[in-house]
């Protein structure tokens, strides 16, 4: 079966109009490596009607969405691919109640539906960053009388930021996650997950970075004011942005989910031809999800 590629949404509309032909897709991407039962690891299998396989052996069937972000998708799985489709070529994403509207479903069923989505959006931390990097700290909040800087009692939501810079200082690829507070401890959560130990790391003067020093290349210089940082700033800027007009609040249970997506889409803005085929194998392999950790906003 020939994959689709590219971001026309008449041409994806086209392919895709009705439920049969997203499972028939979803089934091919499934098992495009081959049919393992998950009952009794038997590899021969008999095709059914609706594109489920029933194992030879154990005669387990089991259906092209079940093990998968799709599993029991009740308002219909090309729905659900559009959302996905949506989400992964819009530039800005999309709001839970605009969804909801757009789609015909609640606006909580989309919700928790995009927050699968964005589960499956997760880097995976298998290449990580190795050349010129630079990192800071952020908060995404309102403003808070009294409370400034580095502040740890606040209500804001701290995160720690890394971008990847080309030879000629554009960012090639950026990470984000959210942090409990400004020490050493949690600013490695950073390093641990995106950041390899050939990175040449620089930083501004904040002394919880030089801890770190003795198993990274790092290097701290004055920021003054962001101008030595001027592609991480930019993008601290935009992910703010992005969170305050489409959102305006996001939960602390669900903030890192939020900035994978960002991130995601970011990461390949430059492989956008076969970003929904990315995104849709990673629903499949992805662990299940269960709704009541994706119940926050």
């Amino acid at each position: 079966m020939e994959l689709f590629k590219g971001q026309n949404l008449i041409e994806f509309a086209t392919r895709f109009n009705s439920d049969e032909k997203c499972i028939e897709y979803l089934a091919h991407i499934k098992w495009q490596d081959g049919f393992r039962c998950v009952k009794c690891g038997h590899t021969g299998s008999q095709v059914r009607k609706n594109h489920s396989r029933t194992c030879n052996k154990c005669s387990h069937t089991e259906s092209a969405t079940a093990n998968t972000l799709f599993h029991k998708v009740k308002f219909g799985v090309q729905k659900a691919f559009f959302i996905c489709f949506e989400m992964a070529t819009t530039t800005k994403s999309l709001s839970a109640s605009y969804v909801g509207e757009r789609f015909g479903v609640t606006e909580k069923t989309a919700r928790l539906f995009m927050h699968k989505v964005r589960e499956a959006m997760k880097s995976s931390g298998n290449n990580p960053m190795s050349g010129n990097v630079h990192i800071d700290e952020f908060v995404i909040g309102g403003k808070e009388e009294g409370k400034v800087g580095r502040s740890y009692h606040i209500k804001k939501k701290k995160v720690i930021c890394a971008v990847e810079l080309t030879d000629d200082g554009k960012v090639k690829r950026m990470y984000s996650m959210k942090i409990d507070n400004y020490s050493s401890k949690e600013l490695e959560k950073m390093f641990d997950a995106h950041i390899s130990q050939q990175a040449k790391v620089t930083t501004d003067q904040w002394k919880g970075y030089r801890p770190l020093m003795s198993s990274y290349d790092i290097r701290q210089i004055e920021s003054d004011r962001g101008s030595n940082f001027k592609a991480l700033h930019t993008m601290i800027h935009q992910v703010k942005s992005w969170i305050r007009t489409t959102y305006s609040w996001v939960s602390t249970h669900n903030i890192n989910r939020y900035l994978d997506e960002f991130c995601y889409r970011l990461n390949r803005s430059q492989m956008k031809k076969n970003i929904f085929n990315n995104l849709v194998r990673r629903m499949v392999i992805a662990d299940k999800v269960k709704q009541a950790d994706l119940i926050c906003s």
